[in-house]
């Protein structure tokens, strides 16, 4: 089969791949719609977590048809149009039994499958494990495009929200307001924050973010952004979420947030990358500023349930789609345009068929 990926870091292109087969519990799928990520350009010109990545096909947002199964699988099909989460752990694993980490069955991050461990969806064909636990069924009154957004950027950006534990009224910054970022504005809208500010430039993101509830804008080009939040707020926001910047954001976050507040970070940062702050920005120890970051969790019941926030319409996923490419072979096109960022890009989706 052919796929596009990486030949190796830095050398995008296509790959011939023998066809993947099914365990027992597993499930091979068609790529019906799919998505490439931000992540996986990162893949692409630095290898992720392995500077040595060669010949693996990238993508890890789809939505597609079942084509083959395995033995043991009883809730999924042959002929079923599945949404397929980005992270599908091995749930026989005990890293998913533990609560405070269920995104790292076996190891760290070893549940992001096929960002690290083999091929992804952007191929003819892909391969799934465990495919009960970590496909779930495309519900009727949510369009298959709406469901491809849920996958990864509402996962994602709903599991900042999430681990920011929002109360009634709170403040909240959400630094980087491209597809993560503004899935984190529509969850903390969802959770009931007061004010939202988001943080960026670019004005179809701007837009966007107004639209899932963002009160104020503010922008990196208009001075220090911790000044500009304790400026508009007098004491500091009581959660900020991280949805993209550098190394040095982690510390412009720690500044703007105030005493006893929340740090809530699903940003990517390099393998090269070193994170620290002045002892200040944290209180010097006693601030009582809580730093969290996670990889969402995965599997079917997750996405069942952003699938429900789609279909009462509690959030809009398909807003985030800006470009729309048809045919397998635009897969490149579509991952090009997602390194190039033009402005007016959020999300390319590519129609396989």
């Amino acid at each position: 089969m052919k796929g596009f990926g990486m030949l190796s870091v830095g050398s995008p292109g296509w790959l011939e791949k023998d066809r993947p087969v099914p365990g027992p519990q597993d499930a091979v799928i068609r790529p019906k719609i799919i998505s490439p990520c931000t992540s996986d350009i990162h893949t692409m010109m630095n290898g992720g977590e392995d500077p040595n990545a060669k010949n693996l096909i990238l993508g890890h947002e789809a939505v597609g048809e079942v084509v083959e199964i395995g033995n043991m699988v009883k809730k999924i099909k042959v002929g079923d149009f599945v949404v397929v989460p980005s992270v599908t752990p091995d749930w026989t694993e005990l890293g998913v039994q533990d609560a405070r980490c269920a995104a790292h069955d076996s190891g760290m991050t070893e549940s992001f499958k096929f960002l690290r461990r083999k091929d992804g969806v952007m191929g003819e064909f892909f391969h799934v494990n465990h495919a009960d636990a970590n496909l779930a069924l495309l519900p009727d009154g949510v369009s298959p495009e709406a469901a491809l957004m849920a996958v990864d950027m509402m996962t994602t950006g709903f599991y900042a929200a999430e681990m920011a534990e929002i109360s009634s009224g709170d403040t909240v910054v959400v630094i980087g307001i491209g597809p993560v970022g503004l899935m984190a504005v529509a969850g903390a809208a969802v959770s009931r924050a007061g004010r939202i500010i988001g943080v960026g430039t670019r004005p179809v993101c701007i837009k966007l973010a107004k639209e899932y509830g963002a009160n104020d804008i503010l922008s990196y080009k208009e001075g220090d952004l911790a000044r500009q939040v304790l400026e508009m707020t007098g004491s500091g926001a009581d959660r900020v979420i991280l949805a993209g910047g550098d190394m040095d954001t982690l510390r412009t976050a720690a500044e703007m947030t105030k005493a006893g507040g929340i740090i809530s970070s699903v940003a990517f940062f390099n393998i090269s990358e070193t994170l620290s702050m002045p002892a200040a920005a944290w209180g010097f120890g006693l601030s009582g500023k809580d730093i969290r970051c996670g990889l969402c969790p995965g599997g079917a019941l997750r996405l069942k349930k952003l699938m429900e926030l789609i279909k009462y319409g509690r959030v809009d996923t398909a807003k985030l789609i800006t470009h729309k490419f048809y045919g397998f072979d635009k897969i490149e096109d579509a991952f090009n345009l997602m390194a190039e960022k033009t402005p007016d890009l959020i999300k390319p989706i590519v129609y396989t068929d």
